[in-house]
């Protein structure tokens, strides 16, 4: 059986870190805060919310891409697990913060 590798999931949410209120995209699915880059292990594939896990995935480095901006890597803090998701900084609604992305990709992110 073949099963999509993305899933268009794109609701809002209360993150789960720092507590604030997260918008659609309106185009795609949203998966990390725009505000502190965390988001939660939900996800097997992009947006199909499978994964039993529900760890705090910890943002580790931004690596940037030629086509698709940067791509955010993240391990979770409960079954340590990576995953990799493209940042949204271009977004017009709520981009993400682009200073944490840089900090991100020169391995200085100030964990709160």
């Amino acid at each position: 059986m073949d099963t999509a590798l993305f899933t268009k999931n794109d609701n809002g949410f209360v993150c789960a870190h720092c507590g604030k209120e997260v918008l659609p995209l309106g185009y795609t699915s949203r998966n990390h805060c725009p505000f502190c880059l965390y988001s939660l292990h939900v996800d097997v594939n992009p947006g199909d919310r499978a994964n039993d896990c529900g760890g705090p995935l910890r943002p580790l480095r931004a690596e940037p891409h030629p086509k698709r901006g940067y791509i955010i890597v993240h391990r979770c803090e409960k079954c340590g697990a990576l995953s990799r998701c493209r940042a949204a900084h271009e977004a017009k609604v709520q981009p993400d913060d682009i200073s944490l992305i840089i900090a991100l990709t020169a391995g200085e992110y100030p964990l709160p």
